[in-house]
């Protein structure tokens, strides 16, 4: 999918580039998938402000995602290949022979007509849902299960895609666009083929406003306030903080692990994504 470029008639439009949405085959979603998107503005029940910079936004619908396709050796047919305002990645319309339509992540290359499916039974193609022990190492995968009947919880960003490198008695070992390589139980489900919109990485926004349409506010610095607001504010000058860069409340923001060492799932990791 190409980016576009704006003629340069302002700033803004000088630095701004846009998708084209040639892949898109409609601007309508599926009424009965959808439902209403609360915006909270960062406020919790109490009105306090527990996430700081976030408000206004443009309108949206959630999009009903199916994650599971647990609808198993049921083959579906693409309708129509969306887009959604809730993520970065296309979404697909799909129909069962029963008439029921879901949405699912759609995979790059993925067309209208294009028939896809779940189970332990379907080919090893792009859109086809299967256990990874039916798929084989070497192969592109997204939308992960880390848990069987789960749902996909991992790789679902726009262009993300993970690599099977290598299976060991019941366990696969997946290599994830972070670097990191983990075991995932070789009865999870996994979608074949890469996360659409592949040129997400390349979009420039140009300007604020389009930050403020997907509901972002603007983000001062620690530094340019004043010692009540920020431990990082006050000084005589533009000081530089003087310690640690840090939140509000103190917590350390740069190399500070906050992962609990004791978390269960942690003997599953077989590389660390930071290392080399």
């Amino acid at each position: 999918m190409p980016i576009i470029k704006f003629k340069p008639v302002t700033p803004t439009r000088r630095f701004g580039n846009a998708y084209d949405f040639s892949e898109l085959t409609t601007s309508t979603p599926f009424r009965a998938l959808t439902e209403p998107r609360k915006r909270s503005g960062g406020r919790n029940n109490l009105g306090h402000t527990t996430i700081r910079f976030r408000g206004g936004g443009h309108k949206r619908r959630l999009r009903i995602i199916d994650f599971k396709r647990n609808r198993y050796d049921q083959v579906a047919v693409v309708k129509t290949v969306e887009y959604d305002p809730n993520r970065s990645s296309r979404v697909a319309l799909i129909e069962y022979p029963d008439g029921q339509k879901a949405y699912i992540l759609s995979p790059d290359g993925l067309k209208v007509g294009q028939k896809v499916g779940s189970g332990e039974n379907m080919e090893v193609q792009v859109g086809n849902h299967l256990p990874l022990r039916k798929i084989p190492p070497g192969t592109p995968v997204h939308n992960i299960e880390l848990d069987h009947n789960r749902g996909g919880q991992l790789v679902r960003t726009a262009g993300g895609v993970a690599q099977i490198m290598s299976k060991e008695e019941n366990f696969a070992n997946i290599k994830l666009p972070s670097g990191e390589i983990r075991k995932f139980h070789l009865g999870c489900y996994a979608t074949v083929g890469q996360c659409s919109n592949i040129e997400h990485e390349n979009v420039s926004l140009g300007k604020a406003g389009r930050k403020r349409w997907m509901g972002k506010r603007p983000h001062n610095r620690g530094v340019s306030m004043n010692p009540v607001d920020h431990p990082l504010g006050g000084g005589e000058g533009k000081t530089s903080g003087g310690r640690h860069p840090c939140s509000p409340t103190g917590l350390l923001a740069k190399g500070f692990k906050t992962r609990s060492p004791r978390k269960s799932s942690s003997k599953y990791i077989v590389a660390d994504r930071r290392s080399k």
